[in-house]
């Protein structure tokens, strides 16, 4: 047998999935683990895509996406949130995964560090270690989840090749002020660094708008975005991504995603299409929810002693749940048998995330109220 790749044999299925898998072997299971909207994709999106395929739009397209979504993608941000993009800087990708598998590929040699925020999107630390990468984790679990320019200045070497940003946050909710981001721009232009700014939920906030590194002429030349419309659109299935950046990057990414996968699905972009023009206010809709849900999660989670910051954004709540005695593994997998509700571990988003647990709120307001229930009495049982 000839020998694996050993970085391939390396992975392991993210803790997300195994209590996610585990709970669906219970007939009254609760699954409060999945970052996947409830609400359907909105009628005129999936129009977009049936007549798309009607008008036989189902063969490749322009390896970076179909111009019209691409324009689309940069008329967005530049309305949203004054970060400003011609249609040649956007390469429309496989979803976000693939974008920023693809913009790690492009810019990672072997032995290179990146800095990641955590607790982190375990995903993140599997693909930089893909490509070669070295993981460097900024613990912000002590700073509110808002990393700390003094931290993070003390993990750049030599070797240092990006820093890679997650805000809103999976698995925390948290957000950045224009405070923050100002000082990390200010930061990173000081810097022989690549910025990757993975804004997958920037459409998931509550009380604050939302502030794109994107925006920031200071890092303009050394920033790449990662967006989609899985997360805004309720569209995880579809697998429409795509990556911002100047064009002198966006040219290299563009080749990296041509021989990884020559192109979205063409109906797909279609649907994204629509998503980002005629629907781009559906998100609102979904906010209406997500706010009523986080208000009420977090105000059971306070009443039941949990020590928890109240999200600015995504659909995430990650209380401490240390008071009860327990390691955040063995509570989450004690309530899982005992309650049938299944959440994910803390320590499942890396060693800094140790002593929480992630609940999501994209969940029905019944299915958390159940949740909720469920997980009080646990948490009554215990102490």
């Amino acid at each position: 047998m000839p020998e694996l790749n050993p970085r391939a044999t390396a992975l392991s299925i993210p803790g997300i999935r195994v209590f996610s898998n585990q709970v669906q072997l219970f007939e009254d299971g609760v699954n409060l683990t999945i970052g996947q909207p409830d609400f359907p994709t909105p009628e005129s999106v999936k129009n977009a895509a049936i007549t798309a395929i009607n008008n036989n739009k189902t063969g490749y397209s322009l390896n970076a996406g179909i111009v019209e979504l691409r324009q689309a993608a940069a008329d967005f941000f530049a309305d949203k949130y004054n970060a400003h993009y011609t249609a040649d800087e956007v390469v429309i990708t496989n979803g976000a995964s693939e974008a920023l598998d693809s913009v790690l590929r492009t810019i990672l040699t072997e032995g290179d560090e990146v800095i990641i925020t955590a607790p982190a999107y375990p995903a993140y630390e599997s693909l930089i270690e893909l490509n070669g990468g070295v993981v460097k984790y900024l613990d912000v679990s002590d700073t509110n989840f808002v990393p700390n320019i003094e931290k993070l200045d003390a993990l750049v070497t030599n070797n240092t090749k990006a820093v890679l940003l997650n805000y809103p946050s999976n698995p925390t909710g948290a957000s950045l002020s224009e405070e923050d981001v100002d000082a990390i721009a200010e930061y990173i232009s000081s810097k022989d660094l690549f910025l990757i700014s993975d804004e997958i939920y920037s459409e998931n906030v509550y009380e604050n708008k939302h502030i794109s590194f994107g925006s920031k002429e200071n890092i303009r030349d050394k920033t790449i975005l990662i967006h989609g419309v899985s997360k805004s659109h309720s569209m995880t299935g579809w697998r429409v991504g795509y990556t911002l950046s100047p064009r002198h990057l966006s040219d290299e990414i563009l080749k990296v995603h041509l021989n990884n996968s020559i192109c979205a699905a063409v109906p797909s972009q279609y649907a994204a299409l629509e998503a980002l023009t005629n629907a781009k206010d559906f998100p609102k809709v979904m906010n209406e929810a997500y706010l009523k849900r986080r208000d009420y999660v977090y105000d059971r989670l306070i009443k039941m002693g949990c020590t928890v910051e109240k999200p600015g954004g995504a659909f995430y709540i990650f209380p401490n749940i240390a008071f009860t005695g327990m390691d955040d593994w063995d509570f989450a997998t004690a309530l899982l048998k005992e309650q049938h509700i299944a959440v994910v571990p803390g320590s499942a988003f890396s060693e800094h995330g140790k002593g929480h647990i992630r609940i999501s709120f994209a969940s029905s307001i019944d299915t958390l109220k159940e949740g909720m229930d469920r997980l009080e009495a646990f948490v009554k049982s215990i102490s």
